[in-house]
């Protein structure tokens, strides 16, 4: 596997460097959050994406952190604590789904990656997973796509299933 740095010691993968490769995908969880409010704007596209993702069993690289984003943006949502706890309980079992601990290394990884880029946190976060394992970012945050372009090749959910059905 191809591996950079960039300035600031953060390990670039494949997908940054333009080496074609099996799908990785590292999904925001705007976009799982999406995908389960049949209200979001984005609902249909979202659904699509994760929906093709988890039937393929391509596989999803995520930090810990999506387990109590999604709960809370679907919780604070509904008002309702148990379909927000089902909905983290249920994406955290998909076979597909390899979850990454915010330990030291991510988090210092993360900050880099949150002053290099101007990212908020969390967006940060997500970035620096992407960028660990050579992962296309999917989301919905236009600002964290921009932010990031330069370093990693980020989609939103319909830009990245039109490419997976150009590939089937």
């Amino acid at each position: 596997m191809a591996i950079a740095k960039n300035r600031r010691g953060i390990v670039i993968g494949n997908a940054a460097l333009g080496v074609t490769m099996a799908a990785i995908y590292t999904i925001d969880a705007s976009v799982f959050v999406s995908a389960f409010r049949p209200r979001e704007q984005r609902h249909a596209d979202s659904f699509r994406f994760v929906e093709c993702v988890k039937i393929r069993a391509l596989p999803i690289i995520v930090p810990t952190l999506l387990l109590p984003e999604i709960a809370a943006a679907v919780g604070r949502g509904s008002k309702n604590a148990a379909v927000a706890r089902k909905f983290a309980d249920t994406v955290s079992r998909w076979s597909n789904l390899m979850m990454v601990p915010l330990d030291d290394t991510l988090a210092q990884q993360a900050a880099d990656v949150a002053a290099d880029y101007c990212l908020r946190g969390s967006d940060a976060v997500y970035v620096a997973v992407a960028l660990r394992f050579g992962a296309t970012l999917v989301t919905l945050d236009q600002e964290q796509t921009a932010r990031a372009a330069s370093v990693l090749t980020a989609r939103d959910p319909l830009e990245a299933l039109h490419i997976l059905e150009g590939n089937s």
